[in-house]
């Protein structure tokens, strides 16, 4: 049974509980840690600490942690400010799990809570670029069918859009990121 709440979201998947909540202050470093670890270099984790600080980019309460059973960081996701063309979007990226906890459950956890999180916020169109056989399972599909394109050369399956509640419309056009994604 998957319980959740606006802040914590307990997931179990093979056997162990992941508490998924708001990451706080006390959280950075290790976070830090944990997406560098992830990504096998500090890139990632620099990338986090850059949108952190763009208070464009930033949006409050959208980054995720999800906890190991001894409290440490075992999973983070996170949620920033991008643009289809004009219109307002949600950016899912990066998304990090401790290398040795990965695929037990943890990064799946983080990830629905922080989609739970950018729901009751009223975000209506979040836009990832990733694995096209992982970001399915919470109900991502091609960006392309909602005419969200890249502005930069990627294979189109790998841009996914997930719309969050209500019916109106999705705003196509071009997907442009916060200027610390680089692209």
């Amino acid at each position: 049974m998957t319980e959740h709440t606006h802040n914590s979201t307990p997931s179990t998947a093979q056997g162990s509980v992941w508490r998924a909540r708001r990451e706080t202050s006390a959280d950075v470093a290790e976070v830090h840690a944990v997406t560098a670890a992830a990504f096998g270099r500090a890139e990632e984790a620099d990338l986090v600490d850059a949108l952190r600080a763009d208070p464009e980019a930033w949006l409050p309460g959208l980054s995720y942690v999800a906890e190991a059973p001894d409290g440490t960081v075992a999973a983070y996701a996170l949620i920033t400010r991008c643009h289809v063309d004009d219109a307002p979007a949600a950016a899912l990226a990066p998304v990090a799990v401790r290398p040795g906890l990965q695929r037990r459950g943890a990064g799946s956890a983080v990830v629905r809570a922080v989609l739970d999180a950018a729901r009751t916020r009223g975000e209506r169109l979040v836009l990832v670029l990733g694995h096209p056989g992982y970001y399915p399972r919470f109900g991502f599909g091609p960006a392309a069918a909602y005419g969200i394109r890249p502005g930069f050369d990627v294979p189109s399956e790998h841009l996914m859009a997930l719309v969050l509640g209500g019916s109106a419309p999705v705003a196509p056009g071009t997907i442009r990121y916060p200027a610390a994604f680089g692209v």
